[in-house]
């Protein structure tokens, strides 16, 4: 199913980032060859809904470099409209990807003070949030700076205000944080203003506020989450166990779709990606959820942060037990 008639989309913001992944197996003490290429969390999810077919918008700060270049153009050329203020005074942000063992992943982020971080309200006046169908943010944009942070809350609020739905993906990341009692804090602020939440297991217990979640099961902290902080929709990712979702009292659970893991970077984004794009197109939960791990687990099958997501083409298509296609 594509997007609804007449559906105007989702808008997302945030940090995006340039790529760095060694081309094999090996650290980069002794790897000499690096592929180049994008990533961050939001764009990843607007790519994402962009090959699903669904309009999609993102907006971040990027750095008069030649990653801010590649950031914009990569994004524009998988078919997701554009709002870069460009940073003459701050550098696009690098991420270094390793895969020291196969299997392994190490990722380095080198950010700080990056154009990324320095976002600000102001920069939401390049977009009329009541033109958008649903707002996505993540936990990475408040924990940048204190600017990023009060662009969130002004673009959630704003969605409020005018009615327009809040999707919001913890993506916690403790080094962005002083401690765990900050990063749960935010994320509780915009969780209690949000429609949908997505979350891993760990994360979801640092949204409800359980110290010690070892005894609940992922629906347990999903009711906790909805009953404490109002949001209609949680939805709890489990990786290789696949996915849970809370709507208005409805649950509904799917398996992981089994692959071979090349690499699980982009694979929540992704996850997320079909999830919302299910939803936009007024498919019903366990419509929304199936998409979602079907395409999280695409990603998992792509070294690059973005690029393995599928398109509904390449989801529908039968190719059985042959992995060539004739």
């Amino acid at each position: 199913m594509s997007a609804a008639a007449g559906a105007r989309g989702v808008l997302t913001l945030g940090e995006a980032l340039g790529v760095l992944r060694t081309r094999g197996v090996g650290s980069l003490a002794h790897e000499s060859d690096l592929v180049v290429g994008t990533g961050g969390a939001e764009g990843n999810v607007a790519i994402g809904l962009a090959r699903l077919g669904t309009p999609v918008t993102w907006l971040g700060r990027v750095g008069d470099d030649g990653l801010g270049a590649r950031v914009v153009r990569e994004l524009r050329a998988e078919g997701v409209t554009v709002v870069a203020p460009i940073d003459p005074a701050a550098a696009t942000g690098l991420l270094l990807k390793e895969t020291p063992a196969a299997g392994r992943t190490v990722v380095t982020y080198h950010r700080a003070g990056s154009a990324g971080s320095r976002l600000s309200p102001a920069d939401l006046d390049g977009v009329d949030i009541r033109a958008y169908d649903l707002l996505h943010v993540t936990g990475i944009t408040p924990a940048l700076s204190e600017t990023a942070r009060a662009t969130i809350d002004t673009a959630v609020d704003r969605a409020r205000a005018v009615g327009v739905p809040v999707s919001f993906d913890v993506n916690h990341r403790s080094s962005l944080w002083q401690d765990a009692d900050a990063a749960s804090a935010a994320y509780r602020s915009i969780a209690r203003r949000a429609d949908v939440v997505f979350a891993g297991a760990d994360e979801a217990a640092l949204v409800a506020g359980m110290t010690d979640a070892t005894d609940a099961s992922p629906a347990d902290v999903a009711r906790a989450i909805a009953a404490e902080l109002g949001p209609a929709e949680v939805v709890v990712k489990l990786g290789d166990a696949g996915a849970i979702a809370l709507c208005d009292g409805e649950f509904a659970e799917r398996a992981a779709v089994p692959v071979a893991v090349v690499d699980t970077v982009g694979a929540g984004d992704a996850f997320v990606a079909g999830y919302l794009a299910a939803r936009v197109a007024g498919e019903p939960l366990a419509g929304r959820l199936d998409l979602a791990v079907r395409t999280g687990a695409a990603a998992c099958t792509h070294p690059g942060d973005w690029e393995g997501v599928p398109t509904r083409r390449e989801l529908h298509r039968d190719v059985g037990n042959d992995p060539v296609r004739r």
